[in-house]
């Protein structure tokens, strides 16, 4: 059977590098290809219908739930701390009931997760306000301000003054089960079109966490080493995120999902359509 290019959104962020570098390890194929962004970017990308197949922020299949299927067993996720997803703060956390704080748009699901923490944990009401991701001491330019991704570690790594808050610990306290960041969606048009190269792929990319799972010590030693990087730090993060997809990420998803529609941050909570898996033999297809 004929399979069709697939075109894959890559997140430029560390927590994807373990996955995309075993599956160019471990799969090359000619038939991909890769589009790498920030997740807004590559959100916008997959609605638009420019990817077939992205990990996407968990509130843009929430906002397009007709779009997509959720591929099984795939996330990025966090069972407490997640250390990419902050908030820096001038002010203990009990006392930033009214502040206004800064916001990076990479991620809507981060910023609307803030909200919810905020709001329902801690019964505060705050103003927000967009801010570039760029340009040296961030935090000690805001009395608040929520950062995600490498630029996250990157501030941390400082051990600048003040106050850093982990959202995926916050979630965790607050509702004792994991946060999911990231769902790995799939273009609904894109298995009508490429049914048979959809499965694989997904059959590789689940292959490819196993095999990144067992392999983070030689994909670090592989990578660029910056100034707040080492092979121990990238190890010790990746080992922190959750990359899969259980019936317990679910039961996170589904009450971030509703404590999101009950604030007015979506429209409702989302019907999860889950991409109904089957085993692939490469050979064959």
């Amino acid at each position: 059977m004929e399979k069709k290019m697939l075109r894959i959104g890559e997140i430029n962020y560390l927590n994807c590098t373990p996955l995309f570098t075993s599956l160019r390890s471990n799969f090359q194929d000619s038939d991909y290809s890769f589009v790498t962004g920030s997740p807004s970017e590559l959100n916008a990308k997959l609605r638009s219908g420019e990817l077939d197949i992205c990990p996407s922020s968990s509130v843009e299949y929430a906002q397009n739930p007709d779009l997509y299927l959720i591929l099984p067993d795939l996330s990025i996720s966090s069972k407490g701390p997640v250390r990419s997803v902050l908030l820096f703060s001038r002010l203990p956390i009990a006392s930033l009931d009214g502040v206004s704080i800064g916001l990076t748009g990479e991620s809507e699901t981060s910023v609307i997760l803030l909200k919810i923490i905020l709001s329902l944990k801690y019964s505060f009401a705050n103003s927000y306000y967009k801010v570039e991701a760029s340009g040296h001491n961030l935090p000690s330019n805001h009395d608040a301000l929520l950062l995600i991704g490498d630029k996250a570690l990157s501030e941390a790594s400082k051990g600048n003054d003040g106050h850093v808050y982990d959202l995926g610990e916050l979630w965790y306290e607050f509702t004792g089960l994991p946060f999911v960041f990231a769902l790995w969606l799939l273009r609904e048009d894109a298995v009508s079109n490429s049914a048979a190269a959809a499965h694989l792929l997904h059959a590789r990319l689940v292959s490819s966490k196993h095999i990144a799972l067992e392999s983070f010590a030689a994909i670090a030693a592989t990578l660029k080493q910056n100034i707040w990087t080492n092979s121990s730090f990238l190890i010790k993060y990746w080992n922190v995120i959750s990359y899969d997809l259980t019936n317990e990420h679910i039961e996170g998803l589904k009450l971030f999902y509703r404590y999101a529609a009950e604030c007015g941050f979506i429209e409702s909570e989302p019907h999860l359509r889950i991409f109904e898996k089957r085993i692939c033999h490469e050979q064959s297809l």
